[in-house]
């Protein structure tokens, strides 16, 4: 879908208006109206007072329309009108990597135009921290089409890690602290692959800001397919070895993908991060609606 280059590359640009026509079409052909926020915090404009349901948030509560209707309210919340969004994007050799219809790193690229599209406008501004494992980029958080059209190629054209360079996604997540900014949304796109280094640095970006994480999976990542002899190599530490890919080597790969997988959602669970996953075999455009649909969903809930 991409590959690293001149960000005037005639192909890349034509790539990356596709991607902006489909996500803008898609999405506002679902999306009606105002959107909700994807993550309504304290930061979150107040919207309107529905009825108390079991579950709810009490620090939501309406007390003026309780008293006045006599019946316990809690008050919904719409998205800051100016939100200022960081996007976290981690490009690490372990996301140049994809075994169907595309990489992990064209799925990350598609990912930050999805959140540029949904939460830019009214004054809003979005910037982002690109890390390589190598280099941490950032870009300044601005507003405008001009400024999300350049930041999605920039994500796009970020250069490959060197061979046996492992990734940093805890650096990038730190990096936000510095320089302290007011509060607003955080979201992390990665696989999330490796140690789970960056736990600390992401319950201290969760005190302060909104957080989404991203998760971008290949099937290889879960589980390994019956092909008998197999030489994998691992590029964030440059080691290769041949394997035989055995029914007890298989189910050992899937249920320690599956405990790593848990652990992650553990993790981000406790920093009140919801998750969304796209997959390389999947419809990641449906993905997306179906993730914002259920939010809207259970926030008008409740739930």
């Amino acid at each position: 879908m991409f590959r690293s280059g001149s960000l005037e590359d005639p192909q890349l640009a034509a790539a990356l208006r596709t991607l902006e026509l489909t996500v803008r079409r898609r999405l506002d052909g679902v999306l009606h109206g105002d959107h909700l926020g994807l993550i309504p915090g304290p930061g979150s404009e107040p919207g309107d007072a529905r009825e108390y349901q079991p579950g709810d948030d009490v620090r939501q509560m309406d007390w003026s329309v309780t008293a006045r209707t006599t019946h316990p309210h809690v008050r919904q919340s719409v998205a800051d009108r100016e939100l200022e969004t960081w996007l976290v994007v981690d490009l690490s050799a372990s996301l140049d990597f994809g075994t169907t219809g595309c990489e992990k790193r064209d799925l990350v690229v598609a990912a930050a135009a999805a959140v540029t599209h949904l939460t830019s406008g009214g004054g809003n501004r979005i910037g982002a921290v690109i890390a390589n494992g190598e280099t941490i980029v950032r870009v300044p958080a601005r507003g405008g089409r001009v400024h999300t059209q350049s930041l999605l190629r920039r994500i796009a054209t970020t250069p490959h890690a060197t061979d046996g360079v492992r990734g940093d996604l805890a650096g990038a997540i730190d990096s936000l602290r510095r320089p302290q900014r007011r509060r607003g949304m955080a979201v992390v796109i990665s696989d999330f692959l490796g140690p789970l280094d960056w736990e600390r640095p992401m319950r201290a970006i969760a005190a302060r800001h909104d957080l989404l994480a991203v998760e971008v999976l290949d099937p290889r990542d879960l589980e390994l397919p019956d092909v008998g002899d197999i030489v994998l190599h691992d590029p964030e530490s440059g080691r290769t070895r041949e394997f035989t890919t055995t029914p007890q080597l298989r189910a050992d790969f899937a249920r320690a993908a599956a405990d790593h997988r848990a652990d992650v959602e553990r993790v981000l669970r406790q920093c009140s991060a919801p998750r969304m996953t796209l997959r390389t075999d999947g419809d990641w455009i449906a993905d997306v609606v179906r993730f914002v649909s259920r939010r809207r969903h259970s926030i008008g809930s409740g739930a």
